[in-house]
């Protein structure tokens, strides 16, 4: 493993099968299951940045755990445990390993990803902002006219985009979405992202938190016949996190997110391609403590 001053910027687990290297996560094959290891890598634009922000892996995995236990009730999921006792009961090899993986290492079952990012909105803001601005609508949604910059919506809408390997995810219309994966997986997908978007916008807004928008990604299990919610959920990472506080539309409110380090980086007029610049210090501190103020009020922990 790699770390600095706290932060774990790659790992390496000598013996254990490497399975796939993501912005942030590094994945594990563990035969039956897969082992995602959340590093403190941050990215920004689609561009990892080279300076890591302290305890944000550990943020994006105990979060990711909590949701994944409040949605039981709504969607099958391919989350096993993230306690690393739970772990190595189950993989003795890991043991070895247990002081860099614990806290930020999930253990999920397998799939095959539907390589589609499912987002939800519930707010103006973003991409979806700037393509408001160009014809009231979102994705092919069509939206109210008047709206402002970070609005709340009538209502939440499903505007899908594709999964990229590299470079930046693009928008799509949810058409679009059904002619690459199939209308039948499209609508069961979109029912399930407004189900659970709705489910934690609700729960989050009476913890001072409100959910701009979100990404999901889902698996099909291997019987063919199951979709479960894959990946991280409901983090900082995968979405905006806005406190209820002071909110009011007509600009970008304060976030408890990597809004953050994407307004420093146009700040320093940064073209958004690699190699992206080193963070100061300042904007490392305030980032860690927004992850973690953000976990803390959501799940009621320290």
């Amino acid at each position: 493993m790699t770390m600095t001053a706290e932060t774990v910027l790659e790992t390496s687990l000598p013996g254990i099968r490497p399975f796939k290297k993501g912005k942030v996560r590094d994945v594990y094959d563990l035969g039956e299951h897969l082992l995602i290891v959340a590093t403190d890598r941050i990215s920004a634009f689609d561009v990892v940045i080279p300076t890591g922000i302290p305890q944000k892996g550990a943020v994006l995995t105990q979060l990711s755990a909590f949701w994944f236990g409040k949605l039981k009730g709504i969607t099958p999921t391919h989350f096993i445990s993230a306690d690393i006792r739970e772990i190595i009961s189950l993989h003795p090899e890991l043991k070895v390993h247990q002081s860099l993986l614990a806290g930020r290492s999930m253990l999920v079952a397998k799939g095959k990803v539907v390589p589609m990012e499912c987002v939800v909105r519930g707010y103006l803001s973003g991409s979806g902002w700037k393509e408001y601005q160009k014809g009231q609508s979102v994705c092919g949604v069509k939206l109210p006219p008047g709206l402002k910059e970070s609005a709340e919506l009538p209502l939440p809408i499903f505007t899908p985009a594709t999964k990229e390997e590299s470079g930046h995810d693009i928008n799509i219309s949810e058409a679009e979405m059904a002619k690459r994966v199939g209308t039948e997986l499209t609508q069961k997908l979109k029912t399930l992202s407004l189900a659970v978007y709705t489910m934690a916008r609700d729960f989050a807004r009476v913890r001072g938190i409100l959910i701009a928008d979100t990404k999901f990604e889902f698996a099909e299990v291997p019987d063919g016949k199951t979709i479960m919610l894959a990946d991280e959920v409901l983090t900082p990472d995968s979405s905006r996190f806005w406190p209820v506080e002071g909110y009011k539309p007509g600009g970008p409110p304060p976030s408890f997110d990597k809004q953050f380090v994407r307004d420093y980086l146009e700040s320093i007029h940064w073209d958004k391609n690699p190699p992206a610049p080193p963070l100061p210090e300042e904007i490392v501190r305030k980032t860690s403590e927004k992850y973690l103020q953000a976990l803390k009020q959501l799940t009621g922990g320290k």
